[in-house]
């Protein structure tokens, strides 16, 4: 079960990349991300179940840039810390996200963000299959 601090670290997809991912669990380093994108994996841990990981991670949005159109092989729990942008998630309208908002994204659910005219900081949380990158194009 999640709890409240966990939901409140996470959110987009701390990005996907056009070409995809080649990180594993066993590597510390976060995979490539798209131009404008930078991301910084905080944490990683064991659990909740020997079937997921927990991975912690940092994602700073340049003014305008958008995160391609990608999924995640678990639910993300993100956290706005600064910015604003309008999250796009499949099968739902556009979604204006802004410093102090959470998002929860669920597994394998489709989406894209598009950042507005200032930089963006989100924390999120990934409970992730075990052995899956973060982020997967869609």
């Amino acid at each position: 079960m999640l709890t409240r601090r966990g939901l409140a670290q996470c959110l987009l997809c701390a990005i996907a990349s056009q070409s995809g991912f080649a990180a594993t669990a066993a590597q510390a380093e976060a995979p490539a991300a798209p131009a404008g994108v930078r991301r910084t994996i905080l944490r990683r841990g064991e659990g909740p179940t020997p079937e997921f990981e927990t991975v912690l991670a940092e994602a700073l949005v340049d003014a305008n840039a958008m995160v391609p159109r990608h999924i995640h092989p678990g639910v993300e729990s993100g956290y706005i810390v600064e910015g604003s942008a309008v999250l796009e998630l499949e099968g739902a309208p556009p979604l204006p996200v802004k410093a102090g908002d959470g998002v929860i994204i669920a597994a394998r659910r489709p989406h894209l963000l598009r950042n507005g005219d200032r930089p963006m900081k989100i924390i999120s949380t990934y409970i992730l299959e075990k052995g899956q990158p973060i982020a997967l194009p869609a």
